[in-house]
């Protein structure tokens, strides 16, 4: 039998059912997920607005407000959805939740700021504007946002990110598969050491950098239709006619794969130093110049 629970006060709530799949919907404010041992818990520290509808069936756990469903956050309908809440009645809530590590999570929201921690199940995160912050999360991430920032720290499990014109800054990056897709929001990704991480980032307008560790293992291949293109690796072939530039060769033994394709956006691959150098790679990249070719 479902449990049901409406909170309209700060609340704490702990779960004697077993929960296994987490989906929370909100508007504004902040969503803190972490896993831990023993059962479930929910604390609502800040409420403002109509209350939360909390609801426990069959394992899934699920915190929302009563008109809202799971298809206003979709990908699709962000836009729609945030000119809806805009002109609605003010929401503000600030939710933490402890759940098991293999627990599914499921999130979305307009403007809350959102923090999920060491879980280990397939996460996904549909924000309008909100930030989005993962910290050593080992299950596949499907993060999705229109100008909300994602920020991902020793990620492992495989990472996919959409943005329009958010911020996306990966830190020891340990994903087998990381892709990222933006219009305009800078991509920032450094890989963890030992990596066979296979790359994919596509932007049109936004800068591009990508750390690679040394000594470097992959298959390059980047292009630009007008930006700039800058190396730490001599290993790699310039090539390009007119504006166009690419950037190919094999680092290494070549096991990762690293593909970047923007229009306009620069991009940068840099060198992360060896273990025995210490400390951070401060020079910077050669960038290429082309002027001689061009005129040529």
């Amino acid at each position: 039998m479902a449990e049901q629970w409406t909170v309209s006060t700060p609340t704490t709530l702990t779960f004697d059912a077993e929960v296994t799949r987490l989906r929370v919907r909100t508007v504004a404010g902040a969503v803190n997920v972490v896993a831990a041992d023993g059962p479930a818990r929910l604390e609502v520290t800040e409420l403002e607005g109509p209350p939360l509808q909390i609801t426990l069936d069959k394992g899934e756990l699920v915190v929302t407000y009563e008109d809202l469903t799971w298809k206003d956050f979709s990908w699709k309908s962000l836009a729609t959805f945030i000119g809806t809440w805009r002109e609605s009645t003010r929401r503000r809530a600030v939710v933490s939740l402890a759940v098991p590590h293999l627990t599914r999570i499921e999130l979305g929201s307009a403007s809350s700021d959102t923090v999920i921690s060491g879980i280990a199940a397939p996460v996904t995160v549909h924000s309008a504007s909100g930030s989005t912050t993962l910290v050593g999360v080992s299950g596949p991430v499907d993060a999705n946002t229109v100008s909300g920032s994602v920020h991902a720290q020793s990620v492992s499990g495989d990472l996919k990110v959409n943005t329009v014109s958010g911020e996306l800054t990966v830190v020891e990056g340990a994903s087998r598969n990381l892709k990222a897709n933006s219009v305009s929001g800078p991509v920032t990704v450094d890989l963890a050491r030992d990596n066979t991480t296979d790359v994919s980032l596509t932007n049109v307008s936004g800068e591009v950098a990508l750390r690679i560790p040394a000594p470097a293992n992959a298959q390059i291949h980047a292009n630009t239709t007008s930006g700039d293109v800058s190396s730490a690796f001599d290993e790699l072939r310039v090539g390009g006619t007119w504006g166009a530039k690419q950037l190919t060769g094999t680092l290494g033994n070549g096991s990762g794969k690293v593909k970047i394709t923007t229009v306009s956006g620069s991009v940068a691959l840099l060198r992360r130093p060896a273990p025995e150098d210490g400390g951070l790679d401060v020079t910077a990249p050669k960038v290429l110049d082309f002027s001689k070719e061009d005129e040529a």
